[in-house]
């Protein structure tokens, strides 16, 4: 390599949310940081999330609510920097925001403002950020880290990777963060689709025809239960509930759903008696949408008034509708999962600073890290705490 053409105290590779949050909070202890971000300008992925208003955290984010081989990793960062914190630094800067369901948070206007943000305090803190900046090499030599992008040479004592994980390829999103992590000897969780839909095939495929309906149900896969709406696409499953399990569905494995969640035992043999010349198919229509109601009706076998069909029949309707199993053939990948499950190994970091055990000044932070989120602002709160604790230790 030629000589280094500049040196920083440290640089981040990833202008996303958590490289610039790590940036900004180092720069302002007095840290010399430099940002080198591969795309045109930075935040690609804050300006296109909760629907270009940034569900930009969530007030109940605690470790619970995150997937990792090692649960218990992400609960020193969380409780350092809190959602509460990064509320309090959205409201110095103005921003409006309005609370949806389940604690969930974004902005009255647009992502714009998160970006925005981000970039005035990176300013204050006086960061070097530069954009189309594609890494080429990066080598450890002499207690310093040498970074080659773009035919110039940049060098720090410390290294960040912050550049995330190949979920949404078309924002630029890559596996760059494994393969550096790789070259320093650390290992990696396989990646995989994450917040992401489920396909189907099979028997399951005539589901496809309701294409647009929605519905409130419970959804649960390898023991994780969510209660939210499930949307049929012409695909397969999507919407929240299908999102969140989607992260713990493992290939070969069953969703099930419970179509009416919170009804008493025995309900059908209620109605059955309460209302004997009721239709089964009308009974379930008053509960759910008419196309999926006379899905079930008809893959259920049973037609006609309650009073005519027998109580085994109706007992069997009963488990079905609150276990219906499906059996997804895959995702619809990386193209369209929000996240990336798996990453750069826990075991490889120290929970306190982000920090590389293996190579001292090596960091890694957001999504990068095998740490993942469910649907609702939490991985944005992972990305502020990861950095804040990494920026802590700078």
């Amino acid at each position: 390599m030629q000589p280094v053409t500049t040196t920083f105290d440290a640089i981040v590779l990833g202008g996303g949310a958590a490289g610039l949050f790590c940036a900004a909070q180092a720069g302002q202890r007095g840290k010399r940081v430099l940002v080198l971000e591969k795309a045109e300008k930075v935040g690609k992925k804050i300006l296109i999330s909760g629907g270009g208003r940034c569900n930009f955290t969530n007030l109940g984010a605690g470790s619970a609510n995150y997937l990792s081989a090692n649960p218990h990793f992400a609960k020193s960062a969380l409780a350092r920097y809190t959602p509460r914190d990064f509320l309090a630094l959205v409201e110095a800067h103005g921003i409006a925001w309005h609370e949806k369901t389940l604690g969930q948070l974004f902005c009255d206007g647009s992502a714009q403002q998160v970006v925005d943000m981000l970039m005035t305090e990176c300013a204050k803190g006086d960061v070097t950020i530069l954009t189309s900046r594609e890494v080429s090499e990066v080598e450890h030599r002499e207690g310093a880290f040498i970074v080659a992008a773009s035919g110039t040479l940049y060098g720090a004592h410390s290294l960040v990777i912050a550049t995330g994980g190949p979920s949404i390829p078309k924002m630029g999103a890559t596996g760059y963060a494994y393969d550096l992590a790789r070259q320093f000897g650390l290992k990696v969780v396989e990646p995989r689709p994450a917040l992401v839909p489920l396909t189907l095939g099979g028997e399951d495929v005539l589901f496809r025809d309701l294409s647009g309906v929605s519905a409130e149900v419970d959804a649960s896969a390898n023991k994780a239960i969510f209660h939210e709406a499930a949307l049929f696409t012409h695909r397969g499953l999507s919407g929240p509930a299908i999102l969140q399990v989607s992260s713990y569905w493992r290939h070969g494995d069953p969703v099930t759903i419970d179509f009416l969640p919170g009804r008493p035992r025995d309900w059908l043999l209620e109605a059955k008696r309460c209302a004997p010349r009721t239709q089964f198919r009308t009974l379930l229509r008053e509960a759910l949408p008419q196309r999926l109601a006379d899905t079930l009706a008809e893959r259920l076998g049973l037609d006609g008034d309650l009073g005519n069909l027998p109580d085994k029949a109706l007992r069997a309707a009963q488990e079905r509708l609150h276990r219906w199993t499906f059996l997804p053939n895959g995702t619809e990948g990386f193209a369209k999962a929000e996240v990336t499950a798996g990453g750069i190994s826990t075991a490889e970091l120290s929970s306190q600073t982000m920090e590389t055990k293996k190579s001292p000044g090596l960091y890694a932070i957001g999504e990068a890290v095998d740490v993942t989120g469910w649907l609702g602002g939490y991985n944005f709160q992972w990305a502020w705490a990861s950095a804040h604790a990494c920026a802590q230790a700078l």
